[in-house]
């Protein structure tokens, strides 16, 4: 998902469709869409890296192209990441390819799916 023209905050968290489990996805989708609209209010550029824990990606590759794809301000990881300790070797390889592909950026961390603007405005101008 793109918002606004030049982005310059990445995003990074799980779909909520592909995260397995008797649960109903369509909240969390919806905070991340309430999330991201923030970033459309404010004019700041942003994309999104949605990986699944169905086993349908190669999270190395699908990160890394997100990271590589452009110079990023900040990236934002998303809860559903670092809430879990289920998550924590994800959440490990996800930030060590933050630091080798966008050491530049600022890291940051929202606390819900719509505070994501809020996390990412702590870090760019």
């Amino acid at each position: 998902m793109d918002r606004v023209d030049v982005p310059r905050v990445l995003v990074i968290g799980l779909d909520p469709y592909r995260v397995p489990g008797p649960w109903d996805p369509e909240p969390a989708a919806r905070a991340i869409r309430a999330g991201l609209a923030e970033f459309d209010a404010h004019g700041v550029g942003v994309r999104t890296c949605l990986i699944g824990l169905d086993g349908s990606d190669d999270v190395g590759a699908v990160v890394g192209e997100a990271l590589r794809a452009h110079p990023w301000e900040c990236v934002t990881v998303g809860g559903g990441l670092r809430h879990s300790d289920e998550q924590v070797e994800l959440l490990e390889q996800v930030v060590n390819l933050i630091r080798r592909y966008a050491p530049a950026a600022a890291i940051a961390f929202n606390r819900t799916p719509d505070t994501t603007y809020e996390a990412a405005a702590r870090w760019i101008g």
